[in-house]
């Protein structure tokens, strides 16, 4: 999980200094880097492509390709630990989408680490100036859609490869912002080709650390080592890029990660219960 937090890291740092790309042509080469890898690995294992349950296959690739692209025109307006601690509030709204699709049920005491953690978001752009208004709604209506992703792959369960899933999302994010990106390109010169083409190599071994990691660990132990990305990006962002945060920045980070690990915390304990 430690690996896959700096596969990502590597992946945000990235897509900050190539901020003179559109959003359309970083998801295009995002999702070029990163196919290369997946056509690679389903043809090598004789996986069919194609998968057996198209329509949530195709509606996973849609909903991720729009999170990507809003998430990645935020970080054009705001800091980069808090684009990716704002973002992180995607489980909130994916709890709130199982309600309604997967017919799921939130304890009461859920809420109030949910409520915890958008208390955070009201803190963290209350105080800190540098994050604009547009730059947060872009920001929140990527983590919905990154709720969306949650649910869908919810939906399709174990039915496909994890690969196939992704190798979907790739697709149809390589249409997506190949075609948006025509009327605006701007041809990469030296070394910007590597470095975009980069982009969907941090972000496939990010995905791959973080999957082995949740197969080989207990969620309650591994899961929460995932916010160590917003301490990584938040070094990055004063490192490289010159940001500056205040002390109530990082409460309202801190209230949006304590939110969500206590949620993480108290499913776990629930299991548990129900196994013994």
């Amino acid at each position: 999980m430690l690996l896959s937090a700096c596969a990502f890291t590597g992946m945000n740092g990235l897509l900050k200094y190539l901020s003179g790309y559109s959003s359309y042509q970083v998801v295009f080469f995002r999702a070029l880097g990163s196919l290369f890898f997946t056509f690679g690995f389903l043809w090598s294992k004789g996986i069919p492509m194609l998968g057996t349950h198209r329509k949530l296959l195709v509606l996973r690739g849609v909903v991720g390709s729009i999170s990507m692209l809003l998430y990645f025109t935020a970080l054009h307006y705001m800091p980069l630990g808090s684009a990716v601690a704002l973002r992180y509030i995607a489980p909130i709204w994916a709890a709130v989408f199982a309600i309604f699709i997967l017919k799921e049920k939130i304890k009461w005491v859920q809420w109030l680490f949910f409520i915890l953690a958008f208390m955070g978001v009201v803190v963290l752009k209350g105080v800190d100036r540098s994050i604009p208004t547009i730059g947060l709604a872009l920001i929140l209506m990527s983590a919905v859609f990154s709720g969306l992703v949650y649910i869908t792959i919810r939906k399709i369960g174990s039915r496909e490869h994890p690969v196939v899933i992704v190798n979907y999302f790739m697709i149809i994010a390589l249409m997506f912002g190949g075609s948006m990106s025509i009327f605006n390109w701007k041809t990469p010169v030296g070394t910007d080709w590597l470095l975009l083409l980069s982009l969907g190599v941090f972000g496939y071994f990010g995905q791959l650390f973080m999957t082995k990691a949740l197969q080989w660990g207990e969620t309650n132990v591994i899961a929460p080592l995932k916010y160590v990305e917003v301490l990584m990006a938040v070094m990055v962002g004063v490192g490289f890029f010159g940001e500056a945060y205040s002390i109530w920045s990082f409460v309202g980070m801190a209230m949006i990660i304590g939110g969500l690990l206590l949620n993480i915390w108290y499913k776990q304990r629930l299991l548990k219960k129900t196994k013994h």
